[in-house]
């Protein structure tokens, strides 16, 4: 069934029954045997090349610190790859069942946000890569990245088989939970520190609780007051974010030569008129003070990204707020159709339907050089990190399965639940073939990382030569 028809029938609001036999009837279309297969067929385009590309629009300065970033490990390597897995799924098998796409889905990619109402939840917290599009290229990249996470952690096949079919198997289970809840309901469901707590009293291990509950209450205590003494200092002119080049400075000028105080004020400006009125009353309380640019992220290295540091009432009640470059999506190749007044637009109306109650201070905006969106900084919110120290081997497995929950919450939000329940089916079919592709992904991401070396190595690729 074409893409088409599957959504003229959605129009006709069909019975659940009818979205669940649907799904199923996909599968004649495209097996879920075959979403396991991943073969490189004729010549494939060299990895470097797309990051070279990528390169051209960046800030020319943070593209070796981003490379740097990417040589760290296989696992960092994926996380900056979005662009270059983009190219590889498009010519895999892919159902035409339609949800909101992450993008850039992977075990790193969720964490713990506060919602317009300050209650805490568990999600998919970046959004730069937000596309519609089929539904497996986000299973795809998650397994993938679990894979090779598990990996990184020392750990063999059959242990990281294990992580990826309790994505699979909790994603499955969700789905089908989700496809009888009414759509009202459905739309205030979240993964909420209460559920969290159950699920994890009924089925997690020791170690699994023991770590979500640090995880919770560091992200409850995550606030802008957590931010004073850390991003700022005290100056003669009073609170000021800190100068620490090049990962936080401030500028007078952009790469492209423009001023950067005239930029901000267009920035806001425009960035004010996508709020509600509510919202927007809310700000305009708060003073500007300071704003300076910072590094984040793996991936995101080199685009342009903003601190902006606000007080209200005094001193004691701070803003802070993030503007990011929003660029075209690395989807936006492969899912074409879809059509937005900026890239800013993209990722706010991505992330409304992903999260349902995101960020308060949610909004997006233009000038004459770049597309972008904003959020808090830092609002009760909490990332996830593999390693020793974070998402250990202990752990791994217990988080797995919230990883495949959180996934199907958002694809149930965006997407039909029921067609996507119908086609994923209750059996073990679907893990079958999410193990194997995450299996053969792995060893071409190990090859990948291997040619993005050596491309450092003979010069190929600039690399910044200090910790970054």
């Amino acid at each position: 069934m074409s893409s088409e028809l599957y959504k003229s029938f959605l129009t006709k609001n069909p019975s659940i029954k009818d979205q669940h036999d649907l799904g199923r009837s996909i599968r004649k279309q495209v097996g879920r045997a075959s979403i396991g297969d991943f073969v490189v067929k004729g010549k494939r385009q060299s990895p470097i090349n797309i990051l070279l590309t990528q390169a051209k629009s960046r800030i020319p300065e943070y593209v070796p610190i981003r490379h740097a970033r990417m040589a760290v490990n296989p696992f960092s390597f994926f996380r900056g790859g979005a662009a270059i897995m983009a190219k590889d799924l498009a010519g895999t098998a892919s159902p035409p069942i339609t949800v909101q796409l992450c993008g850039d889905m992977h075990v790193s990619n969720f964490g713990f946000f506060s919602t317009s109402e300050h209650q805490l939840v568990f999600g998919i917290n970046d959004f730069d890569e937000t596309l519609p599009g089929n539904f497996d290229w986000d299973l795809k990249r998650l397994t993938a990245s679990a894979m090779i996470a598990a990996q990184q952690l020392g750990q063999d096949q059959a242990y990281g088989e294990m992580i990826v079919r309790n994505i699979s198997t909790m994603y499955r289970n969700y789905l089908h939970q989700y496809a009888t809840t009414p759509y009202i309901d459905l739309k205030h469901t979240y993964i909420d520190e209460k559920a969290l707590l159950s699920v994890a009293a009924n089925y997690g291990s020791p170690a699994g609780k023991k770590y979500l509950k640090r995880l919770l209450d560091k992200a409850r205590n995550n606030s802008s007051q957590g931010v004073i003494g850390k991003l700022t200092e005290m100056t003669p002119a009073g609170i000021r974010l800190v100068n620490n080049p090049p990962f936080i400075e401030h500028l007078e000028f952009s790469y492209h030569g423009s001023s950067i105080s005239e930029l901000n004020d267009a920035g806001l400006n425009s960035y004010i008129k996508s709020l509600l009125p509510d919202r927007k009353n809310l700000l305009l309380k708060y003073k500007w003070i300071d704003w300076a640019r910072k590094i984040v992220g793996v991936g995101s290295v080199g685009t342009s990204c903003w601190v902006m540091y606000f007080e209200g009432l005094d001193v004691h009640d701070p803003l802070f707020l993030q503007t990011k470059e929003a660029q075209q999506s690395v989807l936006a190749p492969f899912f074409p159709d879809t059509k937005f007044s900026s890239q800013g637009e993209r990722v706010v109306d991505g992330q409304c339907l992903i999260q349902g109650a995101p960020d308060l201070f949610l909004g997006f905006g233009s000038t004459v050089e770049t597309d972008f969106y904003v959020r808090q900084l830092r609002d009760m919110k909490g990332g996830i990190s593999i390693g020793d120290d974070d998402i250990n081997t202990q752990v791994f497995p217990d988080f797995a399965k919230i990883f495949g929950w959180a996934l199907a919450n958002a694809h149930a939000r965006s997407g039909d639940a029921a067609v996507l329940a119908g086609y994923c089916g209750q059996g073990d079919a679907l893990d079958d073939a999410l193990v194997n592709f995450s299996i053969a992904y792995s060893k071409q991401n190990e090859a990948d990382y291997d040619t993005f070396l050596r491309a450092i190595k003979s010069g190929k690729l600039s690399c910044a030569t200090e910790n970054f």
